[in-house]
């Protein structure tokens, strides 16, 4: 069996899909990886270190010899077409963004599993993606803040006097939003966080956050993955204008609230931006899918009313070599469930984990989410 990880390096990617201590698991007598020239580079893995590690090193040609070809994002079209059926694809797709992907993946007959699709169950948390590198995203949203702030984040006593810490308020509640907290907690932060979900509120003040509770009515807003749902209009307006003083009394705002396949709930209004301190910081997580806040740039870095707002899409790419790492081993983890000790692959849609991810298989679109978009396109 060949196991390829393509060159993603293009489009500001910096991250790879194997880093050479999995390559190093991975590679046997009956498994061999094949490495584009220059994959890890951005993400400091040498093509040396791959050798080193059992893999070969190979050109764009990848693509059709593999078996299994492993991504970070998706592929062009026009490099799926180049996969031979029967093969497997496997990464963050993002279909519904790629519907044509999906349909060239489809009449290729590759079976396409889209990691972002893993169903919230316990056995498939060794390999949930969008969790490993929203931990890495909120880690490094703390240090973004931190480095644009013109206060630092502890209380400091000196005999200059004293300086009291940031007040820092993190909305969303997520993996990357306790993952926010907790960062900033540990460099000195006063901090604050809300969620729509009341439930997490025990998850907020075990890392060190005080809940900041709006007397709004949210009683379903879980779904049963345990994904937030989106609030109604009356509900996401009465949300901003509750949340509107703790904004505007914080130095740093991180912001992470995103709903699955739309676009990001708009939290902070413009007016809200304008009256905030001359320096404060907001971190827009959700840039990528529009941005939590009105005046976020997604990609940029931008000044308005004198607020920083960042709005870089791809937070995890910034710390590259360990996000690189967490998403190979979330890829390990789901090779055990495709590969055989042979060497073959097996996919088999009834199990639940297989089924969440499966787009395409034997020439079809299996996955009902899409089947029912494409319907309706």
């Amino acid at each position: 069996m060949k196991v390829f990880v393509p060159n993603q390096s293009g489009g500001g990617e910096t991250r790879v899909a194997l880093v050479p201590v999995v390559v190093k698991k991975l590679a046997s007598a009956t498994v061999e990886v094949l490495v584009e020239s220059s994959a890890g580079v951005m993400s400091s893995h040498s093509d040396d270190a791959y050798r080193a590690a059992g893999a070969q090193m190979v050109g764009g040609d990848g693509w059709a010899q593999a078996d299994i070809v492993l991504v970070v994002h998706a592929p062009t079209a026009e490099l799926a077409r180049q996969m031979r059926g029967g093969a497997v694809l496997a990464g963050m797709l993002a279909p519904q963004r790629n519907m044509e992907l999906i349909q060239a993946l489809a009449q290729q007959g590759v079976a396409a599993m889209a990691l972002e699709f893993l169903p919230r169950i316990t056995r498939a948390q060794a390999m949930d993606v969008l969790s490993s590198q929203a931990n890495i995203a909120g880690y490094k949203a703390v240090i973004l803040a931190a480095e644009r702030c013109p206060k630092i984040f502890p209380m400091l006593m000196t005999a200059a006097g004293t300086l009291q810490p940031v007040k820092a308020f993190v909305i969303g509640a997520g993996v990357a939003g306790l993952q926010a907290i907790a960062t900033a907690k540990r460099l000195g932060a006063l901090v604050s966080a809300y969620d729509v979900r009341p439930a997490v509120k025990e998850q907020v003040q075990s890392v060190g956050a005080k809940f900041i509770e709006l007397p709004l009515e949210t009683a379903g807003a879980q779904d049963a993955g345990g994904y937030a749902k989106e609030l109604t209009p009356e509900q996401q307006q009465k949300q901003r204008e509750l949340m509107a003083k703790v904004v505007i009394e914080s130095d740093v705002v991180i912001t992470t609230a995103a709903i699955p396949g739309k676009p990001a709930p708009k939290l902070i209004p413009a007016d809200v931006v304008a009256k905030m301190q001359l320096g404060s910081v907001i971190v827009d997580l959700a840039a990528e899918s529009g941005g939590n806040c009105e005046l976020t740039e997604p990609g940029q870095i931008v000044q308005k009313h004198g607020v920083t707002i960042i709005g870089i899409s791809n937070v995890p790419a910034t710390v590259p070599f360990h996000a690189s790492q967490v998403y190979a081993n979330n890829l390990a983890n789901l090779l055990k469930l495709i590969v055989t000790k042979e060497g073959t692959v097996k996919i088999d849609p009834a199990d639940e984990v297989i089924a969440g991810v499966l787009l395409c298989q034997g020439g079809q679109v299996v996955h009902p989410r899409l089947k029912e978009m494409m319907a309706h396109a």
